[in-house]
Order: C-alpha cells, then sequence, then structure tokens
C-alpha cells in the first residue's frame, strides 16, 4: 500500500478536509503526524494509521504504528479504536489473532481499546487493520513536524529500514531464501519487529527541546526528511556514512535490491535539536540503552542532500506514493 502523490492530496483531498471549528488547533494537513484539539482545558492528540503491508503480527504492528503517531507529539497514547477487516467470512480464526496481537499491542503502549469495527471484503487479498490512537497533553508541550530550525542537528534513531526488513523476514521467506538469505538471517530480522513502538523516545526527545520529531513510516527515511524539511521552510545536510543500517538490514536490502532509505521504518525517529540541547538529548538516549546517530544538519534552502563518497545527491520532491514495501508486494508473490 502507498500513499497518494502530494499533489493529488492538495487537489483531490485537503480542499474538502477544511473546517472553522476554533477548537481545531491543527487539522489535516500534509506530513503532520496527528491532529490537535480543544477539548475543555485540554488537548486531545489524535491519529488514524492503515496497515495492509503486512500479514504476520498485523493486529499487534497496527496499534503500535499509530501509537508512534501520537507519541511524536510529545503526548502519550491512551485510547484506541480498531477497524479489522478480513478477507472472507471463514476467516474466524485470522479475525481472532488479529484481536488477540491488539490486545497485546494495547498492554505494552499502555493504552485501551475502547471501541472500533470488525467485518470481512471479498475484495480484500489479505487482512487490513486501522487503529486511530488518541492522547492528551496533559500540560506537556507539544512538537510539530514543521519545527527544525535552521542549525538544528538531525538525530536518527535505531536504524533504518528495520520494520520493513522484519516485514520482509515474516511474509517473504520463501523470497528471502531463495534470494540467498540464511534462517539465521530471517531470525535475526524478525526479531526487529520488537523494536517498532517509539513511546519512550519521542517523549523523552519532546521533553527535552526537540524542535520537530516524525516516525519514519511509508517512504523511509529519505522522505521522513523531506517532509521536515518541507513543513518546516528549511534545508537538511546528512551525510550517508553516518546512518545507522544494520549489517541484517543490508544483506535483506541486497537479496531483495531495495533502497534502505526508502524503506518504511516503523520503530525509527528523524528529530532535530537545538545545538545546546544536543549533550542532554545524547545523553538521555545514551543512558536509556537506545542506538541513536548524530547524521547532519538542519540548513537554509530547502529538500535534503545526501553527503557521500559519491558527491552530494540532492532531494526535493515529495514522493510519499512511493515505498519501497509496496514495491516489494507489486515484485514477488504473496504469502498464502
Amino acid at each position: 500500500m502507498s500513499k497518494f502523490s502530494l499533489d493529488v492530496l492538495e487537489k483531490r483531498v485537503f480542499p474538502f478536509v477544511g473546517t472553522k471549528d476554533p477548537d481545531v488547533m491543527l487539522g489535516a494537513a500534509f506530513g503532520e503526524d496527528v491532529a490537535l484539539t480543544r477539548i475543555g482545558g485540554d488537548i486531545l492528540v489524535s491519529h488514524v494509521d492503515p496497515i495492509v503491508g503486512a500479514i504476520g503480527n498485523i493486529g499487534w504492528l497496527a496499534v503500535h504504528v499509530a501509537c508512534n503517531d501520537i507519541a511524536t507529539s510529545g503526548a502519550p497514547p491512551r485510547w484506541i479504536l480498531l477497524l479489522v477487516l478480513v478477507p472472507s467470512l471463514k476467516d474466524e480464526d485470522l479475525l481472532e489473532q488479529i484481536m488477540r496481537d491488539a490486545e497485546r499491542a494495547a498492554a505494552q503502549t499502555g493504552t485501551a481499546v475502547i471501541g472500533g469495527h470488525t467485518g470481512y471484503s471479498s475484495g480484500l487479498s489479505r487482512p487490513l487493520v486501522a487503529v486511530t490512537a488518541l492522547g492528551t497533553a496533559s500540560g506537556r508541550k507539544l512538537v510539530r513536524t514543521r519545527g527544525a530550525r535552521v542549525g538544528d542537528h538531525v538525530l536518527v534513531t535505531k536504524g533504518i529500514a528495520i520494520e520493513g526488513t522484519a516485514i520482509l523476514a515474516e511474509d517473504f521467506r520463501d523470497v528471502a531464501l531463495k534470494a540467498g538469505l540464511t534462517p539465521r538471517d530471517l531470525e535475526e530480522a524478525k526479531k526487529m519487529t520488537d523494536e517498532v513502538s517509539v513511546i519512550p523516545e519521542a517523549l523523552a526527545l519532546a521533553e527535552h527541546g526537540a524542535t520537530a520529531i516524525h516516525d519514519v513510516t511509508r517512504g523511509g527515511l529519505l522522505e521522513t526528511l523531506l517532509e521536515m524539511c518541507y513543513l518546516s521552510g528549511v534545508g537538511m545536510e546528512v551525510e550517508t556514512s553516518r546512518l545507522p543500517v544494520r549489517p541484517v538490514v543490508a544483506r535483506f536490502a541486497q537479496a531483495f535490491r531495495f533502497d534502505p532509505l526508502r524503506m518504511i521504518s516503523s520503530g525509527t525517529l528523524a528529530a532535530t535539536v537545538p545545538p545546546e540541547r544536543v549533550a542532554e538529548v545524547k545523553s538521555t538516549l545514551t543512558k536509556m540503552g537506545l542506538l541513536f546517530a548524530d547524521v547532519g544538519r538542519v540548513t537554509g534552502g530547502s529538500g535534503v542532500s545526501l553527503l557521500g563518497e559519491g558527491g552530494p545527491a540532492h532531494f526535493r520532491e515529495i514522493r510519499c506514493e512511493e515505498d519501497e514495501l509496496a514495491r516489494m508486494w507489486a515484485l514477488y508473490p504473496r504469502k498464502e
């Protein structure tokens, strides 16, 4: 599954989602992870996200991915609504497994399932799970995607392409083995699914002064950074040699011939941090035992410049419709 292009969104979607409600502080906006709404004396933080590019653990993954987006604002998630659609009336066992997995993820994220909808559709070839996650600011200073400032450091946590690699190991086992990967590679990759949650580090980054936080979902790290630049009206320079690419991710990228920079990676955060707060943030992340890398700087101009051995490569165009995991589903046989 991929997104529509920014051009399509601006022509076909955003003209119809405006509101004059004065309590809507942040409504539908490209690249922003959440909506913000005044509720009494508090601010409601909300987000909805579907998962269809996975089969194994889809209920667990969907809950974590939606809750991650709430956390990127600096607020902890509290409640979730589940939409679960399976391909057939006969898929009762699949439905139950999805619900069990979602319940497990809710316990891990500290959220309560407060409702939703379940059903089936013959038009589906694999299950679809959409989760609406909700939280409240409760006095916290909230962070938006658009807050990056010239001079900020660009930090990336955990590593790139970790979610997409884990999904390939789970749902494309036969393809992976034929491509030369080993059963040990598959097991190592699948374990990265356990790292999908970004709630602790997102809340810590927000508390310690991050100006912008964005989780790395469809389109990968490059798309994430482009969206941060676009919304903030800045550019970025990124040293490719500093990007955290795990060896198992590199092996999968070579075997499947995908670009790790454009592969979905829930579990990874991109954050911009003012120079005067960098030491504090790095100390906090280190104490949390979290892998991270300081990969570049926020600059004037626009777009993302990747600085590497082959010389600089500059990217300006938002291509949210492109994603390497979606390309894998098109290229390789679907797991039955």
